[in-house]
């Protein structure tokens, strides 16, 4: 692969995907997070092949319905959107792959820049949210590497042996970062992009509920958490922000949520505190809290390792329709 991959081909590929992010931003907030979190699920099955966006058919079952995905997983519109540009520009030349990597990097150069999150912001006290209405920050870029190939089939068994549950346990994530390629550091650096995005009560009730000891969460921070999104019963599809200090903000305070425990999801707290593995990841999120430019390069760096994981040559197609092989 290489960066120049589509120069001769396609001049205009980044331009045109980079454009149609920053419309599906600007007309919801919550999509840079959404993209950045589909092009994560697609590579950790069967590498970055653009599979997550292949609808069921009669020979296979797809990803979207996976546990991990359904009723979450979110943006194959806009892909499809950017696709028929790119397609517009350069028929039959880029892979659906190539655009879903291009469009999470700008998914994260992109957000908090220039939206208004008062919708989002009105319902939750002041005191959990430190953001103003209107931002103007933005997340690290980086340089990717083309020349993907989209794969011809996907399956929701694979789906749910790769793809990390939010209630992971330590050994757990490093053993499927390990089976990838990714150290500890890459697991680290990765899991910083819960600095943005949503969750949905369904998957952290139990944390802020029941974990005690080294999972346990901050007092104060699971009784507002409890009262405002997440009920003991019902409600399961209430949404909270991820990191609640700067949640427009690609920065490191998911790290310091980590340190005072005042994440949602167990499997991120699992990073910090958790007494398992000797500490292996214990030492880069206290260097990452204190640090924002440190997370941002090893951010950055492990995207590039992970878009990596892709079909490439001859394997593979360039689908005409990213919802279908041609």
């Amino acid at each position: 692969m290489s960066p120049a991959f589509y120069d001769a081909s396609c001049p205009e590929l980044q331009s045109v995907v980079r454009r149609g992010m920053a419309q599906a931003v600007q007309k919801e907030a919550r999509m840079g997070a959404s993209i950045l979190r589909l092009f994560f699920h697609d590579c950790f099955v069967n590498g970055c092949d653009a599979s997550v966006l292949l609808d069921d058919t009669a020979n296979f079952t797809g990803e979207k319905n996976a546990g991990p995905n359904a009723n979450s997983l979110r943006g194959y519109e806009v892909i499809d959107a950017i696709k028929a540009q790119v397609e517009a520009s350069c028929k039959a030349t880029v892979s659906c792959a190539d655009i879903v990597a291009l469009a999470a990097r700008d998914a994260v150069s992109l957000v908090g820049t220039r939206f208004s999150l008062s919708l989002f912001l009105a319902s939750w006290p002041v005191a959990l949210l430190t953001v103003a209405a209107c931002v103007q920050l933005g997340g690290p870029s980086w340089t990717v590497q083309l020349g993907r190939r989209d794969g011809l089939s996907a399956s929701q068994n694979a789906a749910n042996a790769n793809l990390p549950p939010p209630d992971a346990r330590l050994p757990d994530l490093l053993a499927r970062f390990s089976d990838k390629g990714l150290d500890a550091r890459a697991l680290t650096a990765l899991s910083g992009a819960h600095t943005v995005g949503w969750a949905r009560c369904t998957t952290f009730r139990t944390h802020i509920y029941n974990d005690t000891g080294n999972e346990a969460v901050d007092a104060a921070f699971a009784t507002q958490i409890r009262a405002k999104a997440c009920p003991s019963a019902g409600g399961d599809g209430n949404l909270a922000p991820l990191e609640l200090r700067a949640p427009a903000a690609f920065d490191n305070g998911y790290f310091q949520d980590l340190v005072a425990r005042r994440v949602l999801l167990r499997s991120d707290q699992e990073l910090y505190g958790s007494g398992v593995g000797n500490g292996s990841t214990d030492a880069l999120v206290r260097a990452y809290a204190a640090n924002a430019t440190l997370f941002a390069v090893d951010f950055a760096a492990a995207m590039v390792r992970m878009g990596n994981l892709a079909l490439t040559g001859k394997n593979g197609e360039v689908r005409l329709n990213c919802r279908r092989v041609n």
